[in-house]
């Protein structure tokens, strides 16, 4: 099932919100990447959004769903494309979580239920800090009106 297609079930609702805001995440970080194919399920829902769910509730920093056009796993005999429809079922798709060292280490084996099979990468990550938002201009001087000094 297409991750742009997948609805939301109302019982979903309630059990995926978080019980802690998220703090804002700067410095260094854990990238956990999790490579699925597009059909695999975790009972009876996507793999993807059982592992973004959980990771929501988890109150992980954040999580990304991202679909490949085109790839191969190590027990693909063809390559997975989107430009064939009759191979376009089972799409490599990745599911990238960033936070701290420990909340990703701690986060694995929850991963390793829901896709004990999946190939899962953790890459140390620089994360920079948001900007400020911009000051208020300064006043321009030659928009005072006629007669003030």
């Amino acid at each position: 099932m297409s991750p742009l297609l997948h609805r939301r079930r109302d019982h979903d609702r309630d059990e995926d919100r978080s019980a802690e805001p998220r703090e804002e995440l700067t410095g260094t970080a854990l990238r956990l990447t999790v490579h699925l194919a597009d059909g695999e399920q975790f009972q009876h829902r996507p793999v993807y959004t059982e592992i973004v769910h959980r990771a929501h509730r988890a109150g992980l920093a954040g999580a990304g769903v991202f679909r490949g056009m085109e790839g191969f796993g190590r027990n693909s005999r063809i390559v997975h494309t989107s430009r064939l429809l009759d191979l376009a079922d089972s799409l490599p798709l990745l599911v990238v979580i960033i936070d701290t060292p420990e909340r990703i280490r701690g986060f694995l084996p929850t991963l390793r239920r829901i896709s004990p099979h999946s190939l899962v990468t953790v890459e140390e990550v620089e994360v920079v800090a948001p900007a400020d938002p911009p000051a208020d201009p300064p006043a321009d001087p030659s928009a005072t009106t006629a007669g003030e000094p």
